[in-house]
Protein backbone atom coordinates (compact mmCIF):
# COMPACT_ATOMS: atom_id res chain seq x y z
CA UNK A 1 0.00 0.00 0.00
CA UNK A 2 1.38 3.51 -0.88
CA UNK A 3 1.91 5.43 2.13
CA UNK A 4 1.07 9.54 1.97
CA UNK A 5 0.11 11.81 4.40
CA UNK A 6 -3.11 13.43 3.29
CA UNK A 7 -2.94 16.07 5.85
CA UNK A 8 -0.41 18.32 4.63
CA UNK A 9 2.43 18.59 1.66
CA UNK A 10 2.63 17.64 -1.52
CA UNK A 11 1.17 14.17 -0.50
CA UNK A 12 -2.64 15.64 -0.52
CA UNK A 13 -1.82 15.53 -4.26
CA UNK A 14 -1.78 11.87 -4.55
CA UNK A 15 -4.78 11.20 -2.23
CA UNK A 16 -7.84 11.28 -4.34
CA UNK A 17 -8.35 7.73 -5.22
CA UNK A 18 -6.34 8.46 -9.13
CA UNK A 19 -2.85 8.65 -10.42
CA UNK A 20 -1.96 12.41 -9.59
CA UNK A 21 -1.00 14.79 -12.73
CA UNK A 22 1.63 17.19 -11.28
CA UNK A 23 2.28 20.13 -13.65
CA UNK A 24 4.95 21.97 -14.32
CA UNK A 25 5.46 25.86 -15.13
CA UNK A 26 8.33 28.34 -14.86
CA UNK A 27 8.20 31.58 -12.74
CA UNK A 28 8.50 34.67 -14.44
CA UNK A 29 7.70 33.13 -18.04
CA UNK A 30 7.34 35.08 -19.82
CA UNK A 31 6.50 37.95 -17.02
CA UNK A 32 4.91 37.86 -13.77
CA UNK A 33 1.06 38.63 -14.74
CA UNK A 34 1.34 35.79 -17.33
CA UNK A 35 2.64 33.65 -14.72
CA UNK A 36 0.03 34.16 -12.38
CA UNK A 37 -2.68 33.43 -15.51
CA UNK A 38 -0.66 30.18 -16.41
CA UNK A 39 -1.16 28.92 -11.82
CA UNK A 40 -4.85 29.56 -12.38
CA UNK A 41 -4.95 27.50 -16.08
CA UNK A 42 -3.22 24.51 -13.84
CA UNK A 43 -5.57 24.61 -11.25
CA UNK A 44 -8.88 25.25 -13.55
CA UNK A 45 -7.32 22.28 -15.83
CA UNK A 46 -7.15 20.04 -12.92
CA UNK A 47 -3.43 19.55 -11.70
CA UNK A 48 -2.72 17.41 -8.47
CA UNK A 49 0.63 18.91 -7.65
CA UNK A 50 1.82 22.19 -9.35
CA UNK A 51 5.68 22.18 -9.91
CA UNK A 52 6.79 26.15 -9.92
CA UNK A 53 10.02 26.62 -11.71
CA UNK A 54 12.71 28.60 -10.40
CA UNK A 55 14.66 30.45 -13.29
CA UNK A 56 18.20 29.40 -12.78
CA UNK A 57 21.07 30.53 -15.03
CA UNK A 58 23.16 26.43 -15.36
CA UNK A 59 19.70 24.18 -15.07
CA UNK A 60 21.48 20.91 -16.07
CA UNK A 61 18.67 18.91 -16.31
CA UNK A 62 16.20 21.03 -18.32
CA UNK A 63 15.57 20.86 -21.63
CA UNK A 64 15.59 23.95 -24.67
CA UNK A 65 12.16 24.25 -23.75
CA UNK A 66 12.22 24.72 -19.87
CA UNK A 67 15.75 26.16 -20.36
CA UNK A 68 14.90 29.43 -22.66
CA UNK A 69 11.80 29.95 -20.38
CA UNK A 70 14.08 30.66 -17.36
CA UNK A 71 16.86 32.05 -19.36
CA UNK A 72 13.70 34.80 -19.96
CA UNK A 73 12.60 34.60 -16.59
CA UNK A 74 16.42 35.90 -15.51
CA UNK A 75 16.30 38.31 -17.25
CA UNK A 76 13.51 39.85 -16.21
CA UNK A 77 14.77 39.72 -12.54
CA UNK A 78 13.45 36.60 -11.57
CA UNK A 79 15.24 34.15 -9.69
CA UNK A 80 13.90 32.09 -6.31
CA UNK A 81 13.19 35.64 -4.14
CA UNK A 82 10.59 36.37 -7.20
CA UNK A 83 9.38 32.37 -7.46
CA UNK A 84 8.70 32.18 -3.66
CA UNK A 85 6.67 35.84 -3.82
CA UNK A 86 4.72 34.78 -6.67
CA UNK A 87 3.62 31.45 -4.52
CA UNK A 88 2.83 33.34 -2.28
CA UNK A 89 0.92 35.95 -4.09
CA UNK A 90 -0.61 33.12 -5.76
CA UNK A 91 -1.57 31.33 -2.67
CA UNK A 92 -3.31 34.06 -1.04
CA UNK A 93 -5.58 34.35 -4.10
CA UNK A 94 -6.19 31.40 -4.83
CA UNK A 95 -6.57 29.29 -1.32
CA UNK A 96 -8.07 26.09 -2.86
CA UNK A 97 -5.00 25.02 -5.09
CA UNK A 98 -3.14 22.32 -4.91
CA UNK A 99 0.02 21.77 -3.24
CA UNK A 100 2.95 23.66 -4.80
CA UNK A 101 6.29 22.15 -4.89
CA UNK A 102 9.38 24.83 -5.87
CA UNK A 103 11.92 23.00 -8.79
CA UNK A 104 15.16 24.61 -8.00
CA UNK A 105 18.71 23.80 -7.71
CA UNK A 106 21.08 23.69 -5.14
CA UNK A 107 23.17 26.80 -5.64
CA UNK A 108 20.02 29.66 -4.84
CA UNK A 109 19.29 27.76 -2.03
CA UNK A 110 22.81 28.17 -0.90
CA UNK A 111 23.43 31.84 -1.58
CA UNK A 112 19.78 32.81 0.56
CA UNK A 113 20.65 30.31 2.66
CA UNK A 114 18.71 27.50 3.68
CA UNK A 115 16.94 28.57 6.89
CA UNK A 116 15.80 31.63 5.25
CA UNK A 117 14.75 29.92 2.04
CA UNK A 118 12.79 27.18 3.75
CA UNK A 119 10.96 29.86 6.18
CA UNK A 120 9.93 32.02 3.50
CA UNK A 121 8.72 29.29 1.49
CA UNK A 122 6.57 27.96 3.87
CA UNK A 123 5.40 31.33 4.63
CA UNK A 124 4.39 31.65 1.09
CA UNK A 125 2.29 28.80 0.93
CA UNK A 126 4.58 26.46 -0.39
CA UNK A 127 4.43 22.27 0.35
CA UNK A 128 7.86 21.68 -0.95
CA UNK A 129 10.91 21.45 -2.88
CA UNK A 130 12.00 19.36 -5.50
CA UNK A 131 16.08 19.75 -5.64
CA UNK A 132 17.67 17.63 -9.02
CA UNK A 133 21.09 18.51 -8.46
CA UNK A 134 20.97 17.96 -4.33
CA UNK A 135 22.50 14.62 -3.06
CA UNK A 136 20.21 12.35 -0.97
CA UNK A 137 23.28 11.13 0.72
CA UNK A 138 25.34 14.16 1.53
CA UNK A 139 26.32 15.91 4.85
CA UNK A 140 24.51 19.36 3.32
CA UNK A 141 21.31 17.54 1.85
CA UNK A 142 20.64 16.37 5.59
CA UNK A 143 20.80 19.94 6.66
CA UNK A 144 18.69 21.24 3.83
CA UNK A 145 16.09 18.56 5.21
CA UNK A 146 16.38 19.50 8.62
CA UNK A 147 15.61 23.09 7.68
CA UNK A 148 12.57 21.93 5.58
CA UNK A 149 11.33 19.96 7.85
CA UNK A 150 11.48 22.65 11.16
CA UNK A 151 8.68 24.74 8.80
CA UNK A 152 6.75 21.32 7.66
CA UNK A 153 7.73 21.47 3.77
CA UNK A 154 8.68 18.12 2.13
CA UNK A 155 11.96 17.28 -0.20
CA UNK A 156 11.75 15.22 -3.23
CA UNK A 157 14.93 13.67 -4.43
CA UNK A 158 15.35 12.35 -8.17
CA UNK A 159 15.92 8.62 -9.09
CA UNK A 160 17.23 7.67 -12.53
CA UNK A 161 17.25 4.89 -14.59
CA UNK A 162 21.08 4.73 -13.90
CA UNK A 163 20.93 4.88 -10.14
CA UNK A 164 22.49 2.14 -7.87
CA UNK A 165 20.81 0.56 -5.31
CA UNK A 166 22.22 2.01 -2.73
CA UNK A 167 21.38 5.26 -4.66
CA UNK A 168 17.78 4.14 -4.57
CA UNK A 169 17.71 3.54 -1.06
CA UNK A 170 19.08 6.98 -0.29
CA UNK A 171 16.46 8.50 -2.31
CA UNK A 172 13.56 6.69 -0.75
CA UNK A 173 14.62 7.29 2.71
CA UNK A 174 15.06 11.23 1.92
CA UNK A 175 12.34 12.17 0.03
CA UNK A 176 9.00 13.32 1.35
CA UNK A 177 5.89 13.74 -0.51
CA UNK A 178 6.70 11.97 -3.44
CA UNK A 179 10.07 10.14 -5.20
CA UNK A 180 10.44 11.78 -8.85
CA UNK A 181 11.61 8.92 -11.08
CA UNK A 182 13.35 9.92 -14.30
CA UNK A 183 12.16 7.97 -17.44
CA UNK A 184 14.81 7.97 -19.30
CA UNK A 185 18.22 9.60 -19.60
CA UNK A 186 19.18 12.91 -20.39
CA UNK A 187 16.88 15.97 -19.99
CA UNK A 188 13.38 17.02 -19.61
CA UNK A 189 11.61 17.35 -23.27
CA UNK A 190 8.81 15.97 -25.47
CA UNK A 191 9.62 12.77 -26.56
CA UNK A 192 7.67 10.64 -28.82
CA UNK A 193 8.01 7.43 -27.15
CA UNK A 194 8.42 6.07 -23.73
CA UNK A 195 10.80 4.04 -21.78
CA UNK A 196 10.11 0.61 -22.91
CA UNK A 197 11.58 -0.77 -19.31
CA UNK A 198 9.12 1.99 -17.58
CA UNK A 199 7.08 -0.62 -15.17
CA UNK A 200 10.36 -1.97 -13.99
CA UNK A 201 11.64 1.33 -13.42
CA UNK A 202 8.71 1.71 -11.17
CA UNK A 203 8.99 -1.51 -9.54
CA UNK A 204 12.27 -1.26 -8.60
CA UNK A 205 12.13 2.05 -7.18
CA UNK A 206 9.43 0.90 -5.06
CA UNK A 207 11.16 -1.50 -3.30
CA UNK A 208 13.10 1.38 -1.82
CA UNK A 209 9.94 3.20 -0.76
CA UNK A 210 6.57 3.69 0.30
CA UNK A 211 5.51 6.75 -0.72
CA UNK A 212 4.31 7.87 -4.10
CA UNK A 213 6.32 7.38 -7.77
CA UNK A 214 5.47 10.13 -10.03
CA UNK A 215 7.59 9.78 -13.61
CA UNK A 216 8.87 12.65 -15.59
CA UNK A 217 11.03 13.45 -18.50
CA UNK A 218 9.74 12.85 -21.74
CA UNK A 219 5.65 13.07 -21.18
CA UNK A 220 3.42 15.37 -23.09
CA UNK A 221 0.65 14.10 -24.62
CA UNK A 222 -2.68 12.68 -22.87
CA UNK A 223 -2.02 8.93 -24.30
CA UNK A 224 1.51 8.93 -22.46
CA UNK A 225 -0.12 10.34 -19.32
CA UNK A 226 -2.09 7.60 -19.33
CA UNK A 227 0.34 4.66 -20.25
CA UNK A 228 2.95 6.52 -17.09
CA UNK A 229 -0.41 6.70 -14.93
CA UNK A 230 -1.31 3.12 -15.56
CA UNK A 231 2.53 2.00 -13.88
CA UNK A 232 2.97 4.89 -11.57
CA UNK A 233 1.20 7.09 -8.66
CA UNK A 234 2.13 10.17 -10.71
CA UNK A 235 2.57 11.84 -13.84
CA UNK A 236 5.31 14.80 -14.24
CA UNK A 237 4.78 17.37 -17.65
CA UNK A 238 6.81 19.84 -17.85
CA UNK A 239 8.11 20.63 -21.50
CA UNK A 240 4.49 20.47 -23.21
CA UNK A 241 3.03 22.91 -20.76
CA UNK A 242 5.76 25.72 -20.60
CA UNK A 243 5.83 25.56 -24.79
CA UNK A 244 1.93 26.89 -24.09
CA UNK A 245 2.65 29.23 -20.92
CA UNK A 246 2.21 32.29 -22.62
CA UNK A 247 -1.30 31.47 -23.72
CA UNK A 248 -3.50 31.04 -20.89
CA UNK A 249 -6.44 29.37 -22.19
CA UNK A 250 -4.22 26.92 -24.77
CA UNK A 251 -2.94 26.26 -21.30
CA UNK A 252 -5.56 24.92 -19.88
CA UNK A 253 -6.92 23.13 -22.18
CA UNK A 254 -3.74 21.12 -22.98
CA UNK A 255 -3.59 20.37 -18.46
CA UNK A 256 -7.61 19.35 -19.04
CA UNK A 257 -6.40 16.76 -21.72
CA UNK A 258 -3.88 15.32 -19.72
CA UNK A 259 -5.32 15.47 -16.27
CA UNK A 260 -8.82 13.68 -17.62
CA UNK A 261 -6.56 10.86 -18.92
CA UNK A 262 -4.19 10.38 -15.77
CA UNK A 263 -7.44 10.71 -13.09
CA UNK A 264 -8.93 7.69 -15.27
CA UNK A 265 -6.37 5.63 -14.20
CA UNK A 266 -7.68 4.70 -10.75
CA UNK A 267 -4.83 3.73 -7.94
CA UNK A 268 -4.93 -0.35 -6.83
CA UNK A 269 -3.52 -0.96 -3.21
CA UNK A 270 0.51 -2.30 -4.19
Amino acid sequence: MVSTDVERGLGRGFARGHAALVAYVMAGYPDRASSHEALSALVSGGADVIELGVPYADPVADGPVIASAGRHALASGFGLAEAIELAAEFSAACPEAPPIALMTYVNPLLRRGFERAASEAAEAGVSGFIVPDLPPDQPFAQKWRSACEAHGLDTVFLAAPTSTPARLEAVGACSSGFVYLVSSLGVTGERATLAEDLPSLVATMREYTTLPVAVGFGVSKPEQAAKVARVAEGVVVGSALVRRQHDAGSLERQVRQIAEAVHAVPISPR
